[in-house]
């Protein structure tokens, strides 16, 4: 079935209306859907570099606005609806220990799950559960992910199609190399708050089969 959800999202980037499809499954990406939209977006890019910055900063809005509405399920329907996309997507046993962290760690948990392969939308629904505080919430999606969709934007826009053998071979690497130096920088910082604990970080050994806290 992930297949052909991918088949189905990559046809989209001939669409004529390839922008609003970009636009949906960023949207629905952020809360529920199991396709990540970089592909669409470096294939739209690709065929129209001239545009590709444009297509970034939708790609960005779209995601905000559906991390938004995984917010809104996490907060008021995850026994309705939130705790079975979580089981759909097979993220059940990952949800409390997310949880824990973004208690723990809040608003740098968004930030580096926006700008990596770690699900979203696992973050969107759990920050909505856990109550986080929503402003910080918004700007953290903001910027985790206008981090990656502005960044292969604004590439396509300067360097054209050639970039996408760059994009291909090195933005993940760049992309890494960036949250390991947040992660590292927000670790030295709590080693520092701690003094000379040694504990080990409370979420590293929650556990909740059933999904809930």
């Amino acid at each position: 079935m992930l297949r052909s959800l991918y088949n189905w999202t990559m046809e989209k980037a001939a669409h004529r209306h390839a922008v609003w499809w970009l636009a949906f499954i960023c949207f629905i990406e952020s809360s529920f859907f199991p396709i990540p939209p970089h592909p669409l977006l470096g294939l739209m890019c690709l065929a129209e570099p001239k545009k590709a910055l444009r297509f970034g900063i939708i790609a960005t809005a779209a995601s905000v606005a559906g991390a938004l509405l995984g917010y809104a399920i996490g907060y008021g329907l995850y026994d309705a609806l939130g705790a079975q996309i979580i089981t759909f997507l097979g993220l059940t046993e990952s949800f409390p220990v997310a949880a824990c962290y973004l208690r723990e760690y809040d608003v740098e948990v968004i930030l580096i799950a926006g700008a990596t392969p770690v699900p979203f939308k696992l973050l969107t629904i759990t920050a909505g559960f856990i109550e986080m505080a929503l402003i910080p919430f918004i700007l953290a999606s903001i910027a985790g992910r206008g981090m990656i969709f502005i960044t292969v934007g604004l590439l396509f826009r300067l360097f054209g199609a050639p970039i996408k053998r760059f994009i291909d071979r090195y933005l993940g690497m760049v992309t890494a190399a960036f949250v390991l130096l947040v992660v590292g920088g927000f670790l030295v910082l709590t080693q520092l708050g701690d003094g000379d604990s040694a504990e080990p970080s409370p979420c590293d050994t929650v556990t909740s089969p059933d999904g809930r806290l």
